[in-house]
């Protein structure tokens, strides 16, 4: 089999949540009835004129200074001329010569290796409608026309579906942690066109490169990169890569998982792009500046923070910041007293190991001052490792529920009275004095007997407690 090197390259639209659009006043809401939030402006009507939201480049700004990027202070809106039934103006105002955001970068971290993946620019646009099909009906929501999007486009220094994976997570992670975007793929607010291509191992040209639009999911993303590779590979060995890896747009069959011709694609002379003519060129103040670059602390200086101060292990601190809102319930179990190593603990492995189907972190019912109340019983005592699996295994059936009264209720506090042990501690020598000169004879393992016969006796008894006691009195 030839060996061959995958180029990969992704353009990630994210859409800003400002309340109204970005030339009008409209709202951006998701799920209203179809149409509603139109106006002459998004409309394209005329004598209608675009006034750029101040708010969309600030996020700009934010997302830029998180990436180490170069802002530029003064940009320019472009038209993007080509035709779309969604697209009511028959142009997108977009940047293309100056974008707000500039030259940047973001590093990946893959099992083995760290690597940083270039950014080429992240610049505003507007959105289009949306097209619904249904059989032999086509219809036009144009209620997203006109929503702001931050477009961000890679460098082609992914070499793998993997890096890809692991690239758009972190991107997908940074504009949650600013707080400038939900990114639901599901509602389309974080969408991916890639643009993939192979050449012979050793090889430094860049050839014929296929667009793969519209992703809105993790999985179906590393799939269609991994088919297209595939293919792309097949034709260039049966000698037919000339005629079949043109360069065009494809869409993902998420069915059948493979990918499909759609439309040839366009080079930048097609879309005729030039100044948008009702549209000052951007002159970005030092308050907006400033108000752009003041932002929260990344996911990869909280993660070197847990590391530092909690001496979290690099793994863990990752786990925890590769999600805003993992990063958020650890923090706040934190501040409800809880240890960072129970809080990890309880919070990674047996909270997150019972959510299955629908649920999820947010949805669960057990809130991060619940299960911090829970992790505080067992540090205090007051409860089992054992007995607070139990419980939340309880919380999380039932949607959450008061800790202290399930205890209570399902009689699993803990004995740390020790008169109360060693009453039973000698009642159970007393009764196997064999086994007790056994193990005085050298039988150790015979310790975990009693152990458990304690245990046994005494519902509820500490076992940290019982182990000590039990060491003495032996």
């Amino acid at each position: 089999m030839s060996a061959f090197e995958t180029i990969i390259g992704l353009e990630v639209h994210v859409q800003l949540n400002t309340q109204t659009k970005i030339f009008c006043s409209c709202a951006t809401s998701f799920g209203d009835e179809p149409n509603k939030n139109v106006c002459p402006t998004c409309l394209g009507l005329p004598g209608a004129l675009p006034v750029l939201n101040r708010e969309a480049v600030k996020k700009a700004i934010s997302f830029g200074t998180a990436i180490n990027a170069t802002i530029h202070q003064n940009s320019i809106f472009a038209r993007k001329n080509y035709f779309y039934p969604d697209l009511p103006k028959a142009y997108q105002i977009s940047q293309y010569e100056i974008p707000i955001v500039g030259r940047g970068n973001i590093e990946i971290n893959l099992e083995s290796y760290n690597k940083t993946i270039g950014i080429t620019r992240a610049h505003l646009e507007e959105d289009a409608g949306k097209n619904i099909h249904e059989g032999n009906i086509s219809k036009v929501d144009l209620n997203r026309a006109c929503t702001p999007l931050l477009e961000i486009v890679s460098e082609p220094d992914m070499r793998s579906s993997d890096e890809a994976i692991a690239y758009l997570k972190k991107l997908h992670s940074i504009v949650r942690f600013l707080g400038i975007s939900d990114a639901n793929m599901q509602e389309g607010s974080f969408r991916c066109d890639a643009n993939v291509s192979i050449r012979p191992q050793g090889d430094s040209k860049l050839y014929t490169r296929v667009e793969i639009k519209n992703l809105n999911s993790f999985k179906f993303i590393q799939k269609a990169i991994e088919f297209e590779v595939e293919r792309q590979r097949e034709a260039w060995e049966d000698g037919r890569y000339e005629e079949q890896v043109v360069q065009e747009t494809r869409l993902f069959d998420t069915t059948q998982g493979v990918t499909r011709s759609m439309r040839g694609k366009e080079e930048a002379a097609d879309y005729r792009y030039f100044p948008d003519p009702d549209l000052l060129p951007v002159f970005i103040d030092e308050a907006l500046m400033n108000e752009g670059r003041a932002i929260p602390e990344m996911p990869d200086e909280k993660k070197a923070r847990f590391v530092e101060q909690l001496g979290l292990k690099p793994y863990d601190a990752g786990v925890l910041t590769s999600s805003l809102e993992l990063s958020n319930y650890f923090e706040t179990m934190l501040e409800c007293g809880a240890s960072a190593k129970g809080a990890l603990t309880w919070l990674t492995t047996e909270l997150l190991g019972r959510l299955k189907g629908e649920k999820t972190l947010t949805n669960c019912g057990v809130d991060a001052p619940t299960l911090a109340t829970l992790v505080k019983c067992i540090e205090d005592n007051k409860i089992s490792g054992k007995s607070a699996k139990d419980i939340l295994d309880v919380l999380v059936k039932d949607g959450g529920g008061d800790v202290e009264s399930l205890i209570d209720s399902m009689g699993l506090a803990q004995i740390n009275d020790d008169g109360a042990l060693l009453e039973a501690i000698r009642a159970v020598l007393e009764a196997n004095a064999d086994k007790v000169a056994e193990y005085k004879s050298g039988k150790d393992k015979l310790f975990g007997f009693f152990v458990g016969q304690v245990m046994k006796s005494c519902k509820g008894a500490n076992p940290a407690r019982v182990n000590e006691l039990l060491k003495q009195h032996l």
